[in-house]
C-alpha cells in the first residue's frame, strides 16, 4: 500500500485526491479526530489554525472532532498533551495531524498525505512529539537556516489556498466515512451508534 501522496495546489483535482488518499489509507470506515496544528500569530505557521476553522465551518454540527483553530490553536505548548488528551478522549478514533512544514525551493505549494503523524516545528529545529496516526502537510516556504524565515517570508495566498483544498479534501472523507457508517457499511465497532445523529463539535 502507498503510504505518501502529495498534490500540487494549483492542480484542481488536488481535493478529491486528498479524499482518495485518505480513502487508501483508512479502508474502514471511520470518523477521525483531527489536530490541526499552528499559531494565529504568524502567516507562515497559519495553516493549521485556517484549516482547522475551515473545517469546523464544512463540518458544523456533525459529530467529528477538530482541535486547532483561529480562535482556539494548538500551539507547541498544547502539542506536549494534545496526544495524551486525544487518544484518551477518543481512544478509538484515528488522529489526522494537519501542519505547515518548510521544504526545497520546489516543493512550495505541495501538500504531502503520508500514513505517519507529524513532527511539529521541525523546520524550527524544535524537538517535539510526533502527533497522528496519519498527517497532512503543506510545503509553504523554503527551508532557511534562519528559523524566523517561516514566519516572514510566506505568502498568504498561498497558505489560504492550501487551507482550502485540505479542508475540502478532509472534509469530503468525512462526510463519505459518516455516509457509510449510517448504511452499515464496514463499520469498525467504536464507530456503531450515532456517528452522524449526536450533533456536536469538539470546542
Amino acid at each position: 500500500m502507498q503510504n505518501e501522496f502529495s498534490f500540487n495546489l494549483y492542480n484542481t483535482l488536488a481535493p478529491s485526491g486528498i479524499c482518495l488518499a485518505l480513502k487508501k489509507m483508512y479502508t474502514a470506515a471511520c470518523i477521525p479526530s483531527i489536530v490541526c496544528i499552528g499559531s494565529d500569530l504568524s502567516v507562515g505557521d497559519s495553516l493549521g489554525p485556517v484549516t482547522g476553522t475551515k473545517l469546523r465551518e464544512r463540518l458544523r454540527g456533525l459529530n467529528c472532532f477538530i482541535y486547532g483553530t483561529l480562535s482556539s490553536p494548538v500551539t507547541a505548548h498544547e502539542v506536549k498533551y494534545i496526544n495524551s488528551f486525544v487518544h484518551s478522549t477518543h481512544p478509538e478514533s484515528p488522529v489526522i495531524a494537519i501542519d505547515a512544514a518548510v521544504g526545497s525551493a520546489g516543493d512550495i505549494g505541495l501538500i504531502k498525505i503520508a500514513k505517519r503523524g507529524v513532527k511539529p516545528g521541525a523546520g524550527a529545529n524544535k524537538k517535539l512529539a510526533r502527533v497522528g496516526d496519519s498527517s497532512i502537510i503543506g510545503i509553504i516556504a523554503e527551508k532557511s537556516i534562519f528559523n524566523f524565515s517561516i514566519l516572514t517570508a510566506t505568502r498568504l495566498n498561498i497558505v489560504y489556498r492550501m487551507a482550502d483544498i485540505i479542508a475540502e479534501g478532509v472534509a469530503d472523507f468525512v462526510l463519505d466515512n459518516m455516509r457509510r457508517i449510517a448504511c452499515g457499511e464496514n463499520i469498525p465497532p467504536h464507530n456503531t451508534g450515532n456517528a452522524v445523529n449526536n450533533l456536536k463539535t469538539a470546542e
